[in-house]
């Protein structure tokens, strides 16, 4: 047996542990400033939604974010996907962190509805309400991970998909799979980016270059309100129910690929590397995202974004305000205290153990000393049995 004490000018000292040379996994400070930034602006766009009537400001800067908003957040998602390989762990991860939370969230989001505005309205499993559409697609793309990781040209076998499902109105509106095909080349691209990538987007160069780049993004989209349907921006439609000729779905679903990728570029290296006050917010961006939605729908139902203040600046300026605020709130420590057993349960209790994790678990809780007398136990019976045996005798192992 090794000794646990090394030899240091005549003295002996500890030999580190295991908990000591292996320095605690530290969250990135960049990725999780990147995605508290863009759930900020999910809410924002959010809020926005509900004004766009006749204000071509507004519609604008909406046109603008949704653009890169949500793809922003997909690349990241995809990114941080890179790991999971349909193995148990993965998979009870996949079925508590997305799966469960969507069906609650779901029943939650109908009963909502039900008690403020439609007390008929149904409850479906299948049709998701709102922002829960997210869930579903991050479910499909994250189960399709070790397909994409496998084939030999992922993004553009997914950008093929997401053109043949713009101009096929048969796929339906179950789980929005529309959206979750669309938006599928953000998933697959974030799936094969390296930190290189992230690197080489945060240089001063690229930052000073995206400044024009988003000045030109802003006259496009002004040039596009009165001339192009707000509808292409949710890629949750096929071209026909937009009565366009049906070459303009590949079309557009390829344009706003690129312009995605470019926008989201340019967000990302506007997204600050260090850590600050805000850093610790991008863990729970989750909770924001699921739960803003319900001050959203009850705005609708209630009528509050029709007040007369919100036509004119300063009461738009405010609700952009009071929206970030809002998601800052919701991704706090204390919401999340609140709402993890819904959002991220545990539910052990729903899995089979495996065999060899919970022989590891038990040797890790087992006591020092008693760990010392089991293999003190075991020696004599490790070296009887290297002893050799008389001529013309075997031994025993």
């Amino acid at each position: 047996m090794t000794s646990s004490l090394r030899s240091r000018d005549g003295r002996k000292t500890p030999l580190p542990s295991n908990r000591q040379t292996q320095p605690d996994r530290a969250r990135d400070a960049f990725f999780d400033n990147a995605k508290y930034l863009a759930i900020v602006l999910v809410g924002v766009g959010h809020a926005w939604g509900q004004i766009l009537d006749g204000n071509r400001t507004v519609e604008t800067l909406y046109r603008v974010l949704y653009t890169f908003h949500m793809p922003a957040f997909i690349i990241i998602s995809g990114y941080f996907s890179r790991s999971f390989d349909l193995s148990p762990q993965r998979v009870r991860r996949l079925v508590t962190g997305v799966a469960v939370p969507y069906v609650v969230f779901e029943v939650a989001y109908a009963l909502h509805r039900r008690l403020s505005e439609d007390p008929g309205a149904d409850i479906s499993l299948l049709d998701p309400t709102y922002l829960l559409w997210f869930l579903c697609a991050l479910f499909v793309w994250r189960l399709t991970t070790p397909l994409w990781k496998t084939v030999r040209r992922p993004l553009p076998i997914a950008l093929a998909i997401a053109a043949l499902a713009s101009v096929t109105p048969t796929i339906g509106n179950d789980l929005n799979m529309q959206r979750v095909l669309q938006f599928l080349p953000c998933f697959v691209l974030g799936l094969l980016l390296r930190p290189e990538h992230f690197r080489l987007v945060r240089r001063r160069s690229v930052r000073i270059m995206s400044v024009p780049v988003v000045a030109a993004a802003v006259a496009v989209a002004w040039w596009s309100v009165p001339r192009m349907e707000t509808g292409w921006f949710y890629r949750n439609a096929p071209v026909q129910d937009t009565g366009a000729p049906w070459w303009t779905g590949p079309v557009v679903t390829l344009a706003l690929f690129g312009c995605s990728v470019v926008l989201s570029a340019c967000f990302f290296a506007w997204v600050p590397g260090r850590r600050m006050w805000f850093t610790a917010l991008g863990a729970g961006t989750i909770f924001g995202y699921l739960l803003h939605g319900f001050l959203v729908k009850e705005g609708t139902y209630a009528g509050w974004f029709s007040h007369p203040a919100l036509d004119r600046p300063l009461g738009e300026i405010g609700l952009t305000v009071l929206g970030a605020a809002v998601i800052t709130v919701l991704c706090t420590r204390p919401v999340q205290r609140v709402f993890r057993c819904v959002v991220e349960p545990r539910m052990e209790w729903a899995f089979r153990r495996d065999p060899g994790e919970a022989a590891r678990d038990r040797e890790r809780r087992e006591k020092p000393e008693m760990r010392a007398a089991r293999e003190a136990a075991e020696a004599p019976e490790v070296r009887e049995a290297h002893v050799p045996g008389r001529a013309g005798e075997k031994v025993s192992v």
